[in-house]
């Protein structure tokens, strides 16, 4: 038969004791603080990531639109004007973003006329399935600045967006902020 105070010894050591408790969280700490900038590393170059997709794929939507439509650029020519027997009206004049807009994300026919719709006139695109997308570094802006100039363009502000030239094709991100590689490279010259 066990005597009470080996019973009562017994219970006492089943807790732990206040100084292993706190190198518990000692630890926990260290390991925050080796985790968290990495992980704050990772959004940035998951960002990186998505920005070279979107320009991929806006690259590539612009040169598919060029060559389906005898070598103009989308939004260099008028995307009004079409009756469409199916959906509604593109919008845009020549050399504006409605009208890039419109071009790649909706129906065409060769001219560039745009349409919601397809149908017998509208037989090209859509090029681009939800439009032009939001640039991933400012998250939110998909606001096109176009220009028709023909030559390489500059990024002008930190706002965000894209910058088009319906002269050239070219596209670039509208920031001129740099990435996080050891040695930066502008956003815009990707």
């Amino acid at each position: 038969m066990q005597s009470i105070y080996t019973k009562t010894a017994r219970a006492v050591q089943k807790g732990f004791t206040l100084v292993e408790l706190l190198i518990v969280v000692i630890i926990l700490a260290i390991l925050a603080a080796i985790v968290i900038p990495q992980f704050s590393s990772s959004t940035t170059d998951a960002k990186e990531a998505a920005l070279k997709a979107n320009l991929a794929a806006l690259r590539s939507a612009i040169e598919l639109y060029k060559v389906q439509h005898n070598g103009v650029y989308p939004g260099a020519a008028l995307a009004t004007g079409l009756t469409c027997t199916v959906g509604a009206a593109g919008t845009g004049a020549a050399d504006t973003a409605d009208a890039m807009t419109s071009q790649l994300a909706y129906y065409t026919n060769v001219a560039g006329q745009a349409c919601t719709g397809a149908d017998t006139q509208t037989k090209l695109g859509p090029y681009l399935r939800k439009g032009i997308p939001p640039d991933p570094i400012s998250g939110t802006n998909s606001t096109v600045t176009v220009v028709s100039d023909g030559k390489p363009l500059a990024a002008s502000g930190t706002a965000g967006g894209w910058k088009y030239d319906t002269k050239s094709g070219q596209i670039i991100i509208n920031d001129t902020r740099s990435d996080s590689a050891p040695t930066p490279v502008p956003y815009a010259n990707y």
